[in-house]
């Protein structure tokens, strides 16, 4: 259920308005809009109460919500939602490109790397210093050693910096060094993680499950935003077909209909949606002009013998170069502007 009021309301209504909310044991999640100011009722309401409400000053609508998410939901913020992070805008018509090899390899490859992704005029560093593996054999990342690896390339050369965390033990830890935490997509409903990442001050990157819905997606990131982290971006990255030319189908049509269900940033995630390198630039400019608000690319100075073995998909820096080059061209043209570049400062 929501509240809505005018941002005419004065704050001494809006407070009696919460109040009363909290005093029936519900939490109060306050959204202001443009024209709008939207309180939404986390926990069971009982009728009386939204009678109640609709009588008090400054009440405009008491409406109930149907869809088990509520905070993510556009009926409880109309406006999008726009992550600030040191300059670097995401959402409200802003694209941000991340982009970097899967995993941390050594502090030269991710000092390199760093270095040709902030002159191809991308924002983000990406990095992985814990890599979630099908096989248990296989490279499973360098762990802490590589967030501080990446923390200092993004450091040295103004990006900022996001990366992968898998367990609810490692959120401290992987927030004191990125800028930016990402949910795979094995962990979508790592519930535990979830919960944790609610209360971790950094933005959440959350990578649509394999073979998740829509609605288990927005409500993977409810577990978020009721923890009052209000910074979440949905990450479309592909789903698992019947198709094996591809590694996964990226599902396009994901980017507007999340946008239109939700008020958080779409990012695409072209280099796992195919898991080809020469499908990687035309699936990242189709999800552009399907309204993507960002994308994370893989880029590897030596892809064919990159340590985790998805070399298959990452682009040589040249490649990462032209594409953004082009996307920044392509940009203006649906709608879009290319976010700058992370104000050079430590990671806050």
């Amino acid at each position: 259920m929501i509240v809505i009021t005018s941002n005419h309301t004065p704050e001494e209504q809006l407070q009696d308005i919460i109040a009363v909310i909290e005093k029936e044991g519900l939490q109060a999640h306050v959204s202001r809009g443009a024209d709008r100011t939207v309180i939404g009722l986390i926990g069971s309401v009982n009728p009386q109460l939204a009678a109640h409400l609709r009588q008090m000053k400054g009440v405009e609508n008491v409406v109930k919500i149907s869809k088990s998410y509520k905070l993510a939901s556009r009926d409880f913020h109309p406006d999008d939602t726009v992550i600030d992070i040191r300059g670097v805008k995401i959402g409200g018509g802003n694209l941000v490109i991340m982009g970097g090899p899967c995993a941390v390899e050594s502090p030269e490859q991710i000092d390199e790397i760093a270095r040709l992704v902030k002159a191809s005029g991308a924002q983000v560093l990406r990095g992985g210093a814990f890599k979630p593996r099908t096989g248990p054999y296989s490279f499973q990342g360098v762990g802490v050693e590589g967030l501080t690896m990446m923390q200092e390339a993004g450091r040295r050369h103004g990006l900022l910096t996001i990366t992968e965390v898998m367990t609810p033990e490692y959120v401290d830890i992987c927030a004191e060094h990125a800028d930016i935490l990402q949910v795979g997509t094995r962990n979508m409903q790592n519930f535990d993680l979830l919960r944790k990442l609610g209360t971790c001050g950094r933005p959440v990157l959350l990578k649509r499950g394999f073979s998740a819905t829509y609605d288990e997606l927005l409500n993977a990131a409810e577990y978020i935003l009721a923890g009052g982290n209000k910074d979440v971006m949905l990450c479309e990255r592909g789903v698992r077909t019947f198709e094996t030319y591809t590694r996964n189908t990226l599902d396009l049509a994901a980017i507007p209909a999340l946008q239109s269900l939700s008020h958080l940033p779409v990012i695409s995630d072209p280099s796992h949606g195919t898991g080809r390198r020469e499908l990687v630039e035309p699936m990242s400019k189709a999800s552009v002009a399907a309204g993507a608000d960002g994308l994370i690319i893989e880029m590897h100075t030596d892809p064919d013998n990159s340590m985790t073995g998805d070399g298959v998909q990452s682009l040589f820096p040249d490649q990462f170069h032209n594409l953004v080059q082009d996307l920044g061209r392509l940009a203006p043209l649906v709608g879009r502007q290319m976010s700058p570049q992370a104000r050079d400062a430590v990671t806050i």
